[in-house]
């Protein structure tokens, strides 16, 4: 069973992604901000993929990535935004960091899943 970490200070998006992701057989962490998923990151719990919001309060998606990149055990997982931001400059900081792809909210069941399926190992 894979892992997901998934980031947002959304308490509703953390609801209802988590309930998504459980019932297509991942396994989910939370956090409901950068520096708690950072924290579990480097307690080692084991994450296959980090599924994350960009705009949160304090640490940000993109800074978020920087510093999971730099952990040797994540430097090739995959990372996807999970934003309501589509603009196309945002998309390129978030890949010159490390981000693997970009699915904008509201996301359907079908559109997360596939976008999942695509890039988790």
């Amino acid at each position: 069973m894979s892992t997901v970490m998934l980031v947002d200070d959304s308490a509703t998006i953390l609801l209802s992604i988590s309930s998504i992701l459980g019932k297509a057989g991942y396994a989910v962490e939370k956090a409901s901000n950068a520096e708690a998923a950072l924290h579990k990151f480097k307690a080692g719990t084991r994450i296959d993929l980090l599924l994350t919001d960009l705009n949160m309060p304090g640490m940000n998606g993109i800074e978020l990535i920087r510093e999971v990149r730099k952990m040797p055990a994540y430097k090739f997982m995959p990372i996807l935004f999970l934003t309501t931001e589509s603009q196309q400059a945002r998309k390129m900081e978030a890949k010159a960091a490390g981000a693997s792809g970009w699915i904008v909210k509201p996301a359907t069941a079908d559109e997360l899943l596939n976008t999942i399926k695509l890039v988790i190992r």
